[in-house]
């Protein structure tokens, strides 16, 4: 899958070298993170071009553990390696929009 992402390593690597990480925290067996998961990379490619999108499947307890996910969507976002924004479970793209929007342009405009 594209922009997935199974090691811990990595996913800390991504968050220090990147200005702007979004990290998607899914379940192969959750609708709402089926549903949701296009909303974002579309929200991530037209609006945020600069904001690193990744995708954590829960099946990596690791990684859910180390980031303290308990349901299924989470989104976590991150600039200049601080989290920023946490939504889990009934997202609104239009929210996260205007929540993203604020820190996007303070780092890149």
């Amino acid at each position: 899958m594209q922009n997935e992402i199974n090691k811990l390593e990595a996913l800390e690597e991504l968050i220090a070298n990147e200005p702007a990480v979004i990290l998607y925290f899914y379940s192969d067996h959750c609708a709402p993170c089926k549903s949701l998961r296009p909303k974002i990379m579309e929200l991530q490619e037209n609006s945020f071009p600069l904001l690193k999108l990744a995708f954590i499947n829960s099946d990596y307890l690791k990684l859910t553990g180390a980031f303290q996910i308990y349901d299924y969507p989470t989104l976590v976002i991150y600039f200049d390696r601080k989290e920023y924004i946490r939504v889990s479970k009934y997202v609104s793209v239009v929210q996260l929009e205007e929540h993203i929007s604020r820190y996007y342009k303070m780092i890149f405009e």
